[in-house]
């Protein structure tokens, strides 16, 4: 395998039952059951592990009303890896469900954009209605990092390791970041929030926590420009992708797909 290319998982850790009429802005006419999975990425490649996105833990799942299905140690020691190995972390956003678990890896620097973690300091965190998605002492951990030489930061596009780039989309939160990978299928864009379900992109509707409609309609162009095909686009908490996506190896259905390989439809 070329050293620039990755293998890449899914984890899923949470769940959220709901009705579609909550995942859209303006409602949903179908008004449906929808749920979201909660889910943390691993990049594996000659480069080592990279993760992307630390989740939350019980007592946070708790405390918002989401199911934990299984811890985020669990899935990664699934896979083989230890959260104490692990070197490079990459935060797509400082939302709660995004970052969680914040000493789960004592090793790892952790990249961010700049925008996000202006954002999640500065005066828009003076309104409840910006601050709801975000936990205080998330945050704080983050700057605790900063100040420990733990953390390295984005402005729009960056290349984190050869067949690794993260990049700016903004919308959901200001400083949002979507992940780019190269795998042997292709380019596989990671959205995280950027979408949260399939439906979100392939319609342009818009997910109701939202800091900017325009960067989100606009940021599923980039999605797509990004990526091999759309089918290369993962939305960040559609179930479905446990379903299109093989297990990453047997007994782990429903909980650890492979990204990389080819989705079944």
């Amino acid at each position: 395998m070329s050293d620039d290319l990755h293998e890449v998982y899914a984890i899923r850790y949470g769940h959220h039952k709901r009705r579609s009429s909550a995942n859209f802005i303006g409602g949903d006419p179908h008004d449906i059951l929808q749920p979201l999975d909660f889910f943390v990425w691993a990049i594996v490649g000659a480069s080592g592990v990279i993760i992307l996105d630390t989740g939350f833990d019980e007592a946070m799942g708790q405390k918002r009303e989401r199911e934990m299905i299984k811890p985020v140690r669990d899935g990664l020691l699934a896979l083989g890896i230890a959260p104490e190995s692990v070197k490079t972390v990459i935060i797509s956003h400082l939302h709660y469900d995004h970052c969680g678990n914040y000493d789960l890896f004592p090793k790892a620097c952790y990249h961010l954009q700049d925008r996000e973690m202006a954002y999640a300091t500065g005066r828009c965190m003076c309104h409840q209605a910006l601050r709801l998605p975000f936990e205080v002492d998330d945050v704080v951990a983050m700057v605790r990092k900063v100040f420990a030489g733990r953390a390295e930061f984005h402005d729009g596009e960056d290349e984190i390791v050869p067949g690794v780039t993260v990049h700016h989309i903004g919308g959901h939160s200001k400083g949002l970041q979507s992940v780019r990978v190269k795998t042997r299928r292709g380019y596989v864009v990671l959205a995280a929030d950027a979408s949260h379900l399939y439906a979100h992109f392939d319609s342009g509707r818009v997910f109701p926590l939202t800091h900017n409609v325009e960067d989100v309609v606009e940021g599923y162009k980039t999605l797509k420009r990004l990526a091999t095909s759309p089918r290369h686009v993962v939305p960040g908490h559609d179930p479905m992708v446990l379903a299109r996506y093989p297990a990453a190896k047997p007994g782990l259905e429903g909980w650890v797909v492979r990204l990389d390989a080819e989705p079944k439809e």
